[in-house]
């Protein structure tokens, strides 16, 4: 049984930073990429960013240089470091793993996490 935690999400002032992760466990063969997206309310989920297992990253526009995502590929673990942090960043951010093959299976399919809170108020 494949699960995604997420952790890290909480109430920061804007300009402040948080830094979210997620953890996948479970009998993992591989994982193609692993992202972060978000969803504020009345919003659809949106895409914040990815890394892929050789480390090709994408971001939205709107988190350019701001957020940044890394991933420690020998713990299934992804990380989202996010600074300068504004009013219109709150959402519940989602980890995904793409494409994760389990050993069990060895068949790839999504994955998503429970999500976490992420408030950018003064």
């Amino acid at each position: 049984q494949v699960q995604l935690v997420e952790s890290g999400g909480g109430l920061v002032q804007p300009g402040g930073s948080l830094r979210l992760s997620c953890a996948a466990s479970g009998s993992i063969f591989s994982i193609w990429a692993m992202a972060w997206y978000r969803q504020a309310p009345g919003k659809q989920r949106e895409l914040v960013a990815a890394i892929t297992s050789g480390g090709s990253t994408n971001y939205a526009d709107s988190v350019k240089g701001r957020f940044t995502i890394s991933r420690a590929n020998a713990k299934n673990t992804v990380y989202l470091q996010m600074n300068s942090l504004k009013p219109e960043d709150t959402a519940v951010y989602y980890c995904n793993a793409q494409n994760l093959i389990t050993i069990a299976t060895m068949m790839g399919r999504d994955y998503w996490g429970q999500g976490t809170q992420v408030t950018v108020s003064s």
